[in-house]
């Protein structure tokens, strides 16, 4: 195939974007700059830009906010909108399609999630901070993937499985905690205009609308019916998101025979030996290009479509709008409030208790195995990478907490504990893998 200057030129660029650790250096590239920024001569700046309202006029309702509430509330119901669609693919088709695979990254999950929470509630009983446990519960599965690579190339692919379902039951774990226990009020009617549109979506599937178009006006609807109910709008992307069509018109037979059958009739077809095809050439390529969308599911069309946008640009806004915080020279003593404490301890020794006791548990007791080709030095490196809790903690934070020096002790807990949860991680991976090759 012939490329043009613009392929070649663009060919690093697509290489880049593909590698699934880019995610993570692009948002650690960003919570960099967000702290440089942020403790820079221009930090009046930083909080200036993020501060900054918008407006918008909606059949006489008013949505004014500031941009990183825009952020937080818009953009980000398409980051769960993703993790959404992530879940229900996996529950159909992925790691967690059936009790055997589903069992044990579910089960470390749990663990992951109940332990750490415990921890930081025993620390802040009573506290002002205390509303703050759920904080501490997430793991960060774009960081923990980018880090997991940075282990080496010969950890098995099962542990890079494992911690990315286990990453995903977390994420089902923190939108279920988001929805119950971090909502203020609610207003009914809203609320019920939300679930009758979801229940139309839901409709829609059934009847085999595959518009993108469709699922996108009605989807925002949703939307906009959560943010007057008082539930965090963010639900309202994984519940849309489960809504997605996931089947394909054509199964893999009937898309190879047919496609067969097109491919021959191009090749018998004369050519005009030019820049052109043919008009029979062109219907049979757009035959095909129908057979393509017909063997395509709507929901990892999306996915594919958006995946990008999440990772680099969604994301990326997140943390450059939250992770900004003013580090003072008795930055270590600073970490010794309740709330910082709670946060540390529970990413670091709650997720790793977690995660490896329930693991352990669940293998002693016949209910999981192993991943394939793992051994408990794995399962180690992976709980304690677990407590890269960075992009839903600091999201929990913001709803768990108002008072700004809440939100800034939340902040350099979880950035302390993830990068320390993150070199050891890798670390403990690295011996994992020594490990492996000498037995």
């Amino acid at each position: 195939m012939t490329k043009s200057p613009i392929d070649r030129l663009l060919k690093p660029v697509h290489r880049f974007i593909h590698q699934e650790f880019t995610g993570g250096i692009v948002l650690f590239i960003s919570v960099v700059i967000a702290i440089v920024w942020a403790n820079s001569p221009w930090s009046e700046s930083y909080h200036h830009l993020w501060e900054t309202t918008f407006s918008i006029e909606l059949n006489g309702n008013s949505f004014s906010h500031p941009l990183h509430v825009w952020i937080n509330d818009g953009l980000m119901a398409l980051f769960f909108f993703v993790i959404g669609l992530e879940l229900k693919r996996e529950f159909m088709a992925g790691e967690l399609s059936t009790a055997k695979k589903a069992s044990l990254p579910m089960i470390a999950a749990l663990g992951g999630m109940i332990v750490p929470a415990l921890i930081y509630a025993v620390i802040n009983i009573n506290s002002t901070g205390a509303k703050g446990w759920g904080i501490p519960m997430a793991t960060d599965i774009a960081f923990a993937l980018a880090l997991l690579s940075l282990a080496g190339k010969n950890i098995p692919t099962s542990v890079k499985v494992f911690l990315s379902a286990l990453a995903v039951a977390d994420d089902l774990g923190a939108v279920l905690v988001i929805a119950f226990f971090y909502t203020s009020h609610i207003a009914f009617v809203p609320l019920l205009i939300a679930f009758g549109l979801l229940i139309f979506l839901s409709l829609g599937n059934f009847l085999g609308i595959r518009s993108v178009f469709f699922y996108l006006i009605v989807g925002i609807a949703v939307w906009v019916c959560f943010l007057f109910s008082g539930v965090h709008a963010t639900i309202a992307g994984v519940l849309v998101a489960f809504t997605i069509p996931a089947r394909t018109k054509i199964d893999e037979l009937e898309f190879a025979r047919k496609t067969h059958k097109q491919l021959e009739e191009f090749e018998e077809q004369i050519p005009l030996n030019s820049t052109l095809t043919t008009s029979e050439q062109h219907d049979t390529i757009k035959q095909m290009k129908k057979l393509c969308l017909d063997a395509e599911t709507p929901l990892q069309k999306i996915e594919d479509k958006l995946h990008p946008w999440v990772a680099f640009v969604i994301m990326p806004l997140f943390a450059l709008s939250n992770a900004g915080m003013i580090i003072h020279g008795n930055f270590l003593a600073s970490l010794g409030n309740s709330v910082s404490l709670g946060i540390i301890i529970g990413l670091l020794a709650g997720k790793f208790i977690g995660v490896f006791s329930f693991t352990w548990l669940a293998v002693r007791f016949k209910i999981s195995d192993l991943p394939e080709k793992a051994n408990w030095m794995h399962v180690v490196g992976v709980a304690v990478l677990a407590g890269v809790g960075f992009t839903m903690s600091l999201f929990v934070t913001g709803l768990a907490f108002a008072e700004a020096a809440l939100i800034d002790q939340a902040k350099y807990g979880i950035l302390t504990a993830s990068f320390v949860a993150g070199v050891a991680g890798v670390f403990l991976l690295k011996m994992a893998k020594k490990t492996s090759k000498v037995s």
